[in-house]
């Protein structure tokens, strides 16, 4: 890989532009542009949740889940790439079922919140559907292929992940789902 990164501030983005990881330039406000944002917050918040005290279990699925939205983004980086593939979303798929299996089951609305972790996997939940909403853009301003059915998949499986890991979370710190009061106001 060499020193790929050594000049920081090249100042070619001053106009207004970025490169992708194909050479081509891009307006700043492009829709994949904007989904590469995204995703680049919602990795940066699962790396304030793995910053917690976390169960082993969660703290290993994070970390290939980070390694995951790294090649998400460069797959978005690079028009045509395809990084991601069906088994990264059978991976959350099998996650899912494992972690959901041990909780009991919802039969109210629940609030975003409990322990910090479990808050921060709520939020980072949020992060994701946005991530999602922005990829669907993207295919939305430059055709249905020109992002991966695979990244679609990911996302929308992994919010769907994070929200159950914030049970699991607040299980694990010995609390439980904050539930939504119905009715409470008037």
């Amino acid at each position: 890989m060499g020193h790929r990164l050594s000049k920081i501030a090249t100042r070619t983005g001053d106009d207004g532009s970025t490169g992708l990881g194909n050479g081509t330039r891009v307006a700043k406000h492009s829709a994949r542009i904007q989904a590469l944002g995204e995703v680049d917050e919602l990795n940066s918040s699962l790396g304030v949740l793995a910053a917690e005290s976390l169960p082993v279990e969660v703290g290993q699925l994070l970390g290939e889940i980070q390694h995951d939205l790294f090649d998400l983004g460069g797959e978005l980086s690079i028009p045509g790439m395809s990084l991601v593939k069906p088994e990264h979303v059978e991976r959350l798929d099998a996650a899912l079922e494992q972690h959901n299996a041990a909780l009991p089951p919802l039969k109210e609305f629940i609030l975003p919140g409990g322990t910090r972790a479990a808050a921060l996997a709520h939020l980072s939940r949020t992060i994701c559907r946005r991530a999602e909403r922005a990829v669907v853009a993207v295919a939305a301003e430059e055709g249905a292929d020109a992002v991966g059915t695979s990244v679609r998949q990911y996302l929308n499986r992994l919010s769907d992940l994070l929200f159950v890991l914030g049970r699991v979370l607040n299980r694990s710190a010995g609390g439980s789902d904050i539930l939504w009061k119905r009715g409470r106001a008037g």
